[in-house]
């Protein structure tokens, strides 16, 4: 069976679904092939911090009702370190802007929802996709789905399909850089059914880096670092609170409302870049490209800015016959992604406990928190970047 379409995408998570949303909104066909099943995307817990610009797109896109009705706005996130009253980074004030607390799963379902409406062509359960020709001018990807094979004839390919994906392989080694850290260590994370602090906060503690953030005003989601070689059965949910509560600290870990945990899992962090993010007609974008520790809650929001950018030289590709932004996508998605990798890197650093850290060290990281608590210069910079750069025009 051959499918001709403008555009095939590999992957039916957030970045695949918007840039087929975005596409189908402007006339643009496409057709999204998943190699998992469309309840395992949705399982996926992931991101849930919206950089004002991410917003903005969902908006534009069309997919911005509930995530306006259920999503929490922020006007900034705090620090706690060294036993102290927490440090409010004041996004709003320092640079007038503000972020959202609206988690991956509802954002994935509000695009699924939106697919659906529009009768967009998504195909689940895919696993063998092969990519074809991607330096022709047909592009194809092939693969198996109900027992049937498929072929699906594009203009152009693009690789949403993750780190693991098959996008990324396609390119020959002769022509992909990868440049890639891991961290010695991971993040223990769970989610329960409890009202959340009012604010996120990031802790430095001696015992290790935590984070309390939220999902919905129900919905709690709270991380500590823990080593790469724990398991889940290390971490019972008694275990977890103690933990969380005594490196927020008495002020912070006091406000936080203990439950039972309805989903617990330990995550390794790495900061990963592949460069180019084109090849002939091949385009890279989220996860396939670039993955960051969460730390600075840009993942998610890297793979909405590779979307605008891409989307934004398809429609012009498209509607002008013009290739300004599509000829510029990889080196002006990769000027966002850099900044991104460093930001997240430098907080890592800053708020994380390393194996070998010496004295030395850890008194640099207070000297330098407390420089950040005493600096409005440097609270904004770390505002600045947290709220998200503008894109490029």
């Amino acid at each position: 069976m051959t499918i001709t379409t403008q555009v095939a995408i590999i992957g039916a998570g957030p970045a695949g679904s918007l840039l087929s949303q975005i596409l189908g909104r402007a006339g643009i066909d496409s057709v999204v092939v998943e190699r998992s099943s469309r309840s395992h995307v949705l399982e996926r817990i992931r991101a849930g911090v919206l950089e004002w610009g991410s917003v903005e797109v969902l908006r534009d896109a069309g997919v911005g009702e509930r995530m306006d009705a259920d999503g929490h706005v922020h006007d900034g996130a705090s620090i706690v370190w060294g036993g102290r009253d927490h440090l409010f980074i004041d996004i709003n004030r320092h640079v007038g802007s503000h972020f959202m607390s609206y988690g991956q799963t509802p954002l994935q379902e509000d695009l699924y929802a939106a697919a659906a409406e529009r009768g967009a062509r998504f195909i689940f359960e895919a696993p063998d996709v092969e990519l074809h020709d991607v330096l022709g001018d047909r592009p194809a990807i092939t693969f198996t789905a109900n027992g049937e094979s498929h072929r699906v004839e594009a203009d152009f390919v693009v690789g949403c399909d993750g780190y693991h994906g098959v996008a990324r392989q396609a390119i020959p080694s002769t022509v992909l850089r990868t440049f890639e850290k891991e961290y010695p260590f991971g993040w223990l994370g769970i989610m329960s059914e409890t009202p959340p602090l009012p604010d996120i906060v990031y802790a430095n503690h001696e015992r290790g880096f935590a984070l309390a953030s939220q999902r919905n005003p129900m919905l709690s989601r709270y991380y500590v670092q823990c080593p790469l070689d724990d398991a889940l059965d290390d971490w019972s949910d008694d275990r977890f609170w103690s933990e969380l509560t005594t490196r927020l600290g008495p002020t912070i870990g006091g406000q936080v409302v203990t439950g039972p945990s309805i989903e617990k899992s330990i995550a390794p962090l790495r900061s990963f870049v592949a460069e180019p993010m084109r090849y002939g007609n091949l385009f890279l974008a989220g996860d396939a490209a670039h993955i960051v520790p969460p730390t600075g809650a840009k993942g998610l929001n890297l793979a909405i800015s590779d979307v605008h950018y891409l989307s934004r030289g398809l429609i012009q590709h498209y509607g002008d016959g013009v290739d300004t932004y599509l000829d510029s996508y990889s080196d002006m998605a990769l000027r966002r992604v850099w900044s991104a990798v460093r930001f997240s890197w430098w907080m890592t650093k800053l708020l994380h406990r390393f194996p070998d850290q010496t004295e030395f060290d850890q008194r640099t990281q207070e000297v330098e928190l407390d420089y950040l608590a005493s600096s409005a210069f440097a609270q904004a910079s770390v505002a600045e970047q947290y709220a998200g750069l503008p894109f490029e025009i």
